[in-house]
């Protein structure tokens, strides 16, 4: 059951610290993913902010140019402008014939070939092609990502003149820097809810296995012999509520099965013995009747013998009454108290000399003070010492921290005795019946211990009191006077 235990509170806890770094990859994930395409998008807003800017500072250059505003005027109309325009967006510009021939740049160094001064014909047809005339070219050179715009520049008439071209250059380092930070970032919060996990999957498991463990404790401490306490549902967690009924109904019919049981086991001892004792008067018995009959034939009162035959007859009745006596004296022997001496006692002393047999650490005696004087038998008051003591271990030997305290104490002209442990208790129920002759809540003996103690109490003028609670313990309280002039 153990090893069952701790397997399942480390599945639980694996489990949960799995799902926890799951749910944290696939978050982290995704917020790359965002990011990411955020970034591109802020990329694309960026570009078209600048295209706007420049399309609206050329287009003002167009309508205050002296030049007549037509394909062939454009490289004499942005010959300076466009190095102006240039140097306000920080961005190259470069301006196509509508055949895509370069007309004008605003990079110095362009040379002019046949390569570097053309657009591919894809892209001259992608853009007459486009809905919203507008063509967005991405490459890459040299580990550098670009992305270069063509659109139409327009006449006064909105007619096309031309083709503007905006190289931009995205600025891979700083995103980058950016998403390392915001890694960073989410790195050290998914760490704190990582050890925040650790920590409440380790409570959490503990939590949900506290009830198998309590289980497993009460059904190993499981015994026939003794009460057994029932596990509390309101402690247990709800998904085994239904296993701990099942367990207290089957405690409920062991304790049953047990009164039973001992009932059964001491009607049985009666019935032994009962039969122990008629078959030791039948054989008196039988030599008797035997006699009887042999006297009754034989009788004859002329008989000169007569004399001796009948004290021969005598003789043989009274040896087998004799041996009636001796079994029915053996008999009360065994079922009466021994004879009581009434003599004078230092109880402390009696007391402690009783306790000096039981080997237990857990056996604590307080006396009041080192001398009380009671008038009692000294075998009685340790048979009913030890007789307690021994009722209070069998009531916490299942206990892992077992107490029996002893105390004895006076108040006016009472001597009071208690024996006090920490067990099971006993049941409302039995408490009235606890004294009666034949009656024990233990599977085994013939239930006259308490009976007997009752009896020798009362003999000496003195009272017994149980007080006892279910799972928190059992008090037997003597009473007995510290002088007692009757005769006993």
């Amino acid at each position: 059951m153990f090893n069952y235990k701790k397997s399942l509170r480390t599945r639980i806890f694996i489990s949960m610290i799995a799902l926890v770094v799951a749910a944290s990859i696939l978050i982290a994930g995704v917020t790359v993913y965002q990011f990411t395409q955020e970034a591109k998008e802020l990329h694309r807003e960026k570009l078209n902010r600048k295209e706007n800017a420049i399309r609206a500072n050329i287009n003002y250059v167009l309508r205050t140019t002296t030049y007549p505003v037509d394909t062939e005027n454009l490289s004499l109309i942005f010959k300076e402008k466009i190095y102006e325009i240039q140097d306000i967006h920080n961005t190259e510009i470069n301006i196509y014939d509508l055949d895509g021939y370069l007309l004008k740049s605003s990079f110095a160094t362009f040379y002019m070939d046949s390569v570097q001064t053309r657009m591919e014909p894809e892209k001259v047809e992608s853009l007459e092609n486009s809905a919203e005339k507008k063509y967005v070219d991405n490459f890459k050179i040299n580990d550098q990502n670009y992305q270069s715009s063509y659109t139409y520049i327009l006449d006064n008439y909105f007619k096309p003149i031309g083709i503007l071209n905006l190289p931009y250059i995205e600025d891979d380092g700083f995103l980058e820097q950016e998403l390392r930070g915001f890694l960073i970032l989410l790195s050290q919060v998914y760490l704190i809810m990582l050890i925040s996990a650790i920590v409440l999957a380790y409570f959490l498991s503990k939590y949900i296995t506290r009830s198998l463990q309590s289980v497993s404790r009460k059904i190993t401490k499981t015994r026939l012999d003794q009460p057994n306490p029932k596990i509390s549902i309101e402690e247990i967690s709800y998904e085994i509520r239904p296993l701990i009924k099942a367990y207290n109904e089957m405690i409920d019919e062991l304790e049953v099965s047990a009164l039973k049981l001992a009932k059964t086991e001491r009607e049985e001892a009666w019935r032994q013995m009962a039969r122990q004792v008629a078959h030791e008067i039948k054989n008196p018995l039988t030599p008797m009747r035997l006699s009887m009959q042999s006297f009754k034939r034989n009788f004859n009162p002329e008989d000169p013998q007569i004399e001796d035959r009948v004290k021969e007859f005598s003789k043989t009745i009274i040896q087998q009454i004799d041996n009636l006596s001796a079994i029915a004296n053996a008999f009360s022997d065994f079922a009466k108290m021994p004879a009581q001496q009434n003599e004078t006692l230092n109880a402390v002393e009696i007391i402690r000399l009783a306790l000096d047999i039981f080997n237990e650490n857990h056996i604590h005696f307080e006396p009041e003070e080192e001398n009380i004087q009671i008038k009692f038998d000294r075998n009685q008051l340790i048979r009913i010492i030890t007789n307690l003591v021994k009722n209070a271990i069998q009531a916490t030997e299942h206990l892992e921290n077992p107490n029996i305290l002893v105390k004895i104490s006076t108040e006016d002209d009472v001597v009071m005795i208690s024996v006090e442990d920490n067990g099971s208790g006993i049941p409302l129920d039995m408490q009235e019946r606890i004294f009666e002759p034949r009656f024990t809540t233990k599977s085994s003996g013939m239930g006259l211990g308490l009976g007997m103690v009752k009896n020798i109490i009362e003999t000496y003028k003195g009272d017994i009191k149980l007080t006892s609670k279910l799972e928190e313990g059992t008090i037997f309280t003597l009473k007995l006077p510290k002088s007692n002039t009757h005769d006993i």
